[in-house]
């Protein structure tokens, strides 16, 4: 399979918007998804939020005059689209329990339970750890450590100015060490007991 760059499949999707979009969706859906579930909190209300900001970006793209189609910047633009559609998501309904991940139901074959128990409570401690972040600070560290965008397209997802989403990004960082190292301290005492 090639690879794309951003700038031809913009400028596919402004030229062919229908044959394109998959392939717009194939290459983002791991961002879009990601977003989504960090911010709903449970799997189905992401896959919810997931059809909803593609539903969203395509009914965008069918309005747009082609050239600002050829000009977009596709990750920073559907993160935000997904980011909008998931606090929508929240606001009209309270998110449920985070049921188990597809990926531990795909492992559970090939590796052994005490290893995978042990990394489904890893990615727990993870994930409450970063829940436990300020909003501001925990959309700006998700969307850079977990779903790997710049800053700069940081700062186009969350409307905000790029030295701010820097800080927001160390001062988050931050925390989570801190919060880290509290959870490894308490952890050591309860086994010293």
């Amino acid at each position: 399979m090639t690879v794309t760059a951003p700038d031809d499949l913009c400028a596919r999707l402004a030229i062919d918007l229908d044959g394109t979009f998959a392939e717009l969706m194939s290459a983002h859906q791991d961002l879009v998804f990601g977003v989504a579930l960090r911010v709903v909190g449970d799997q189905a209300g992401a896959q919810d939020v997931f059809q909803d900001a593609f539903i969203r970006a395509y009914r965008a793209l069918r309005r747009y005059p082609a050239e600002r189609v050829r000009e977009l910047r596709p990750r920073p633009w559907l993160a935000r689209i997904a980011l909008n559609a998931a606090r929508n998501h929240v606001r009209a309904r309270k998110p449920t329990e985070d049921v188990t991940e597809h990926h531990d139901r795909l492992t559970a074959a090939t590796e052994d339970p005490p290893r995978i128990a042990e990394r489904r409570d890893e990615r727990a401690m993870w994930k409450r750890l970063l829940a436990g972040l300020p909003d501001r600070y925990r959309l700006a560290v998700a969307l850079r450590h977990v779903d790997g965008l710049s800053y700069a397209e940081i700062a186009e997802t969350l409307g905000r100015p790029i030295g701010s989403v820097k800080s927001d990004v160390h001062r988050g960082t931050q925390q989570l060490r801190a919060a880290y190292d509290a959870e490894q301290r308490n952890m050591t005492r309860q086994e010293a007991v």
